[in-house]
């Protein structure tokens, strides 16, 4: 099981790398210690694929994912959606228990979980 990219998000990662004007580059997903609730998402564009990173393809999309942050992620689906307060990426992650009001950052579950943020 591995992160996937619905089409909505897809779309506008594919139309957000056509601005870069760089072929070379691929979304990277992070997740780093910090936030409301201990640890938060982060998106990056990287030419870049390292040893250790597992590379997917979603969509169209190629995603750079390190080890630990896959360990966080797995299974997670990021979609983007556009309401009333504006556009954003919303990231449903199985493996978070809870995230913060403001919709950046989680906790991890040890047993697993749902917990939608909106980055």
């Amino acid at each position: 099981m591995s992160v996937t990219l619905t089409e909505a998000a897809a779309e506008k990662v594919l139309g957000l790398l056509a601005q870069q004007d760089n072929p070379d580059l691929h979304l990277r997903i992070f997740v780093s210690g910090g936030g409301c609730s201990g640890f938060q998402y982060g998106f990056t564009f990287d030419e870049q694929v390292k040893d250790n990173d597992t590379v997917v393809e979603s969509h169209g999309v190629k995603l750079l994912v390190d080890p630990m942050s896959l360990d966080l992620i797995k299974g997670a689906e990021i979609d983007y959606e556009k309401g009333l307060q504006g556009e954003s990426f919303v990231i449903r992650n199985p493996n978070a228990a809870a995230t913060c009001g403001c919709g950046k950052s989680f906790t991890p579950s040890e047993n697993g979980g749902c917990a939608n943020a909106g980055y």
